[in-house]
């Protein structure tokens, strides 16, 4: 048997070698390259993660900051927000708030540790707002706060930063042509054009009898409905359909939306609202956020009447120190006069304030003149402490303001607890502008009651007991916002709605017009002049020639005292690198 042997060339045999290691080789670049990616891919997740988390953090700090500063603020107003500052940049998440924060540590842009950056009041200005709220003003401050979050716990050495802008609005109330703190009703008999923004803080309820136009924004916080209050129980009105409602830019239409609240440290409703046209109880602090928008404490004069006299004093303002004599107010003060309020079924015994001899005294006088800042008188607080001494049970203590065409330079607010008359034309100065909406040459003026009734210039106390018929009106002029009471509607009872907000007690009838410029807020259940509206033998409504007074969208034309209502605006979120103060503009 022949054996046979077959060598291998030796030079295949090292090929083969050289390709299995090269192709390990391969495999394992290929595995260190894959294990290299994912590790990188790896880390570059979590640190995706952690800045997530790191951002979030950051938010959370600048949000508990911002939660404190939208409490003051609605609160307490801008003044207990600026008193608070040093507490805002102490304020960080901690383990008290949850063991979740026990790693992490906050920063303010400096670096300090267990702080926030926290910017106050900068770039104050009067800016026009957007929706909800387009075509309204307001006083802005604007609010920085940023925080820079760090996990220590995380293997990664990130730290992120957050900055929040805020702005503090605060709107005047009376750029408002009609504003309720409650429930607005509109159910007017006559075509009726409000030619203003319209807010309520409740319901609106629209079902006019006759046309109702608005020519401005609309916004109600619950609902803008197109029927009667549920508890109107006068039904549909007559004919099918009602009356028609034509909203001149639908799209400012706007429910709900937002409160817009007075920052009285208590609860906003109707009720506690009223504390800011009473005097205030002993003990109460005037910086208090309730006693800061008391009248009694902003006005320039308090006038007091007891069941001894009249008294008054210069305001808060120097701590009530200046008096004025009895002769000064013998010159513009009456307590000798009395009429029947036929709505009330009362006597009423006002306190009788003649405007224009005011006024005179005002340019005149050296005393209070030398207390004012500014000089000249801008508002007066009536304060009608008379028991039943002087006021029996079937009477009604009032403030009644008459001759008032001129009033002080720089404008004028009357304020009481109690309710207010107004007797003939007021605040118009050009005679040829009576009966219009030319407001140019009146001053900034409001008035401030439990209840505002207009009386026309035809008015004679000695007929005030005589059938309506008799109470005959003619055309008056009114230029002055209104902040009043109002007595709600009930079941059975209609209120009477922004068409009968100021009362009547004559027959006016469509002959006779009431002109008003001004703005009219319902803020409160009127305490005094609580008697419902509709009843037989207290007036024939008059021609309505209202209107918004558009100098009150100027700062310097408000009329004095104006309170405001509060909104806070987020205005800019943004990430930032740890130090950074400010946000990178937007491209």
């Amino acid at each position: 048997m022949k054996t046979d042997f077959r060598i291998q060339k030796p030079s295949r045999t090292g090929s083969a070698l050289l390709v299995t290691m090269v192709m390990s080789a391969i495999a394992l670049a290929i595995l260190a390259g894959a294990m290299s990616w994912s590790a990188s891919s790896t880390k570059l997740t979590y640190r995706s993660i952690q800045y997530t988390r790191s951002v979030a953090a950051a938010e959370a700090a600048t949000e508990k900051v911002v939660s404190q500063i939208n409490r003051d603020f609605l609160y307490g107003g801008e003044s207990l927000v600026v008193n608070n500052l040093n507490s805002y940049q102490t304020t960080v998440p901690t383990s008290l708030d949850s063991p979740y924060w026990s790693t992490w540590v906050f920063t303010d842009t400096n670096g300090n540790v267990g702080r926030t950056y926290v910017q106050g009041g900068t770039s104050s200005s009067y800016v026009t707002l957007d929706a909800p709220y387009t075509g309204l003003q307001a006083f802005v401050s604007t609010y920085t706060v940023v925080s820079d979050a760090q996990d220590t716990a995380s293997p990664q050495n990130l730290s992120v930063g957050v900055l929040q802008q805020l702005q503090l609005a605060s709107i005047p109330v009376f750029q408002f042509a009609m504003y309720s703190s409650g429930d607005m009703e509109i159910s007017c008999g006559q075509p009726f054009n409000v030619t203003g923004s319209v807010h309520s803080n409740g319901h609106l309820y629209v079902e006019p009898d006759s046309s109702l136009t608005f020519e401005s924004g609309v916004t109600a916080v619950i609902d803008i409905l197109f029927h009667r209050n549920p508890l109107d129980t006068r039904g549909t009105p007559p004919g099918t359909p009602s009356g028609t409602v034509v909203y001149v830019n639908p799209n400012e239409k706007v429910a709900p939306v937002p409160a817009l609240t007075l920052p009285i440290g208590v609860s906003n409703s109707p009720a506690a609202i009223r504390e800011i046209i009473e005097p205030p109880p002993p003990g109460e602090l005037a910086s208090s956020p309730i006693g800061q928008l008391r009248y009694y404490n902003q006005c320039d004069m308090v006038l007091t009447v007891s069941d001894t006299g009249v008294s008054a004093t210069s305001g808060n303002f120097n701590g009530f120190a200046t008096p004025i004599s009895t002769n000064d107010l013998k010159t513009f003060v009456s307590l000798t006069n009395s009429f029947y309020d036929a709505r009330e079924g009362k006597t009423v015994l006002p306190i009788d304030i003649n405007i224009g001899n005011l006024t005179a005294w005002n340019l005149t006088n050296t005393s209070l003149r030398s207390s004012l800042i500014g000089s000249n008188l801008t508002s007066i607080y009536v304060l009608d402490s008379r028991t039943t001494l002087t006021l029996p049970g079937t009477s009604l203590g009032a403030v009644r303001v008459y001759n008032g065409t001129n009033l002080p330079p720089d404008g004028l607010t009357v304020a009481t607890a109690r309710p207010l008359y107004v007797l003939g034309d007021y605040n118009e100065l050009n005679a040829a502008n009576l009966g219009t909406s030319n407001t140019s040459a009146t001053r900034p003026a409001s008035l401030v009651a439990d209840a505002i009734t207009f009386l026309s210039d035809a008015w004679q106390d000695a007929a005030s007991t005589s059938p309506v018929a008799s109470r005959v009106a003619s055309s008056t002029t009114v230029n002055a916002a209104l902040l009043t009471g109002a007595v709600d509607t009930t079941l059975g009872h209609y209120g009477g709605g922004m068409e009968n907000f100021p009362r009547f007690l004559e027959t006016w009838g469509l002959s006779h017009t009431n002109t008003y410029n001004g703005s009219m807020i319902k803020m409160f259940p009127s305490l005094y002049a609580t008697n419902v509206w509709g009843q037989a033998n207290v007036y024939v409504p008059p021609a309505r020639n209202w209107a918004y007074d558009a100098n009150f969208n100027t700062p310097t034309k408000l009329p004095p005292k104006t309170p405001s209502l509060l909104k806070v605006i987020r205005s800019q979120w943004a990430t930032l690198p740890p130090g950074q103060a400010v946000a990178p503009a937007i491209p």
